[in-house]
């Protein structure tokens, strides 16, 4: 009779825990809607500290910035907004794909006021990627995002600028002789992990738009590129960086890095034509990647800063990041239901962190490259930070639609 009563009691333990700990769709809500509630679309003069929804009239003046980070050009928020168009489909909302076009509106609605100073050669202006694009961090991200807005918004200078990002990447960004992107700053024609995401997104993106096998060429060029200059097969991840100059790999297999790999991969997947003759392969890289950061999935169900070094923090960019890709890579049927359970564990340690009000916790802040792994152990995380809300929005996004591939798997665990 005692254990009866002990399992019984066991049982409705587990029901009222089941009962009472938000869904998947309850807690992006919950991250997306402080994003979209702490957004002012304003201006700000960080002189006079006067604030305006418009710089229709206004003297042009190099102090006005847009005052909501959400509002900036930032690549951060190029994740953002796939991010949000992506829950506004799963969630069957259009408050969050129309917070996204609101966005952009708000940016290309002002950018005049800014191309007067630039034009007149001030350069340290808001929104100067717009008008000059100097890296990949300027073009690639934002312009993914644009991309998908653009399918609601069909204005002609969304496409204009969407045709020169597109230009810019392909034909001017600084390369390898072999065709690789790459970057001259801090350290001359070195690869950095990050730039797969900077890069291939959007020029997958334009693939599928213009139906032109050029653009799918080239991402899978970078890669398979990529995956030849950093992958390291003694642990299955990769490395930050790969210098060119000295013909070597940088020192940190840092967990965001990573993470924008993986969603490159799964961004490029998303967008290649279902009988493309090189998805098999690329699937095979991306389930070598799951494989690889498997491994280093804490206990808790969250990976690390830097993913082989256990001692270093949790951080929850890559956490995110990893989630997704898991999640969506089952969910398209892409590998084995079985995966799913990785970025379910994921999934839970993530969810229990975020914030009554929607904040997510543990954010790596924007992290460069350096020749000492000190460098990654000692990078701030914060709360809320840009860098991981996107990929916070991405991964719940994917388990709101792996929800009934969930409950099948786990019945039969």
């Amino acid at each position: 009779m005692k254990q009866f009563a002990l399992l019984l009691l066991t049982t409705c333990s587990i029901t009222a825990y089941a009962q009472t700990t938000p869904s998947a769709e309850e807690i992006t809500r919950r991250v997306a809607d402080n994003i979209i509630a702490t957004t002012s679309f304003k201006f700000i003069n960080n002189k006079t500290k006067e604030t305006f929804e418009s710089t229709k009239g206004k003297d042009t003046s190099i102090n006005v910035k847009a005052e909501s980070k959400f509002n900036r050009w930032q690549y951060v928020n190029g994740v953002l907004t796939i991010g949000m168009m992506q829950l506004a489909d799963a969630a069957k909302d259009a408050k969050y794909s129309n917070y996204s076009k609101k966005n952009f509106n708000f940016i290309f609605d002002n950018v005049g006021y800014f191309k007067r100073q630039f034009d007149a050669g001030t350069t340290s202006i808001e929104y100067r990627p717009v008008m000059r694009m100097g890296s990949l961090d300027d073009v690639g991200a934002m312009s993914a995002g644009l991309m998908d807005v653009y399918a609601l918004d069909k204005r002609k200078d969304y496409m204009d600028y969407l045709q020169r990002g597109a230009d810019y990447i392909i034909n001017k960004q600084v390369k390898f002789a072999d065709g690789t992107l790459a970057r001259n700053s801090p350290r001359k024609m070195t690869l950095w992990a990050d730039d797969l995401y900077m890069s291939v997104p959007f020029i997958a993106r334009m693939g599928k738009f213009t139906g032109d096998n050029k653009y799918f060429d080239f991402a899978i060029q970078q890669v398979e590129n990529f995956n030849r200059y950093i992958f390291d097969s003694t642990t299955g991840l990769y490395f930050h960086a790969y210098y060119n100059d000295a013909n070597t790999n940088g020192v940190a297999r840092w967990g965001r890095c990573n993470g924008w790999v993986a969603l490159a991969q799964v961004e490029l997947l998303n967008n290649l034509p279902a009988n493309h003759p090189k998805r098999a392969d690329l699937i095979k890289l991306l389930l070598r990647q799951i494989i690889g950061f498997s491994r280093y999935q804490d206990t808790s169900g969250m990976w690390h800063q830097v993913l082989d070094k256990p001692n270093s923090y949790e951080e929850s960019s890559v956490t995110a990041m990893y989630v997704y890709t898991v999640a969506r890579a089952v969910n398209q049927g892409w590998i084995s239901p079985r995966y799913l359970t990785i970025a379910q564990i994921g999934w839970n340690a993530l969810a229990k962190k975020v914030t009554p009000d929607g904040q997510v916790p543990d954010i790596c802040i924007g992290t460069s490259i350096e020749e000492d792994i000190i460098y990654y152990y000692n990078r701030p995380k914060e709360l809320n930070d840009t860098h991981g809300l996107g990929a916070f929005l991405l991964a719940g996004t994917e388990m709101i639609r792996a929800k009934e591939k969930l409950t099948d798997l786990n019945k039969r665990r």
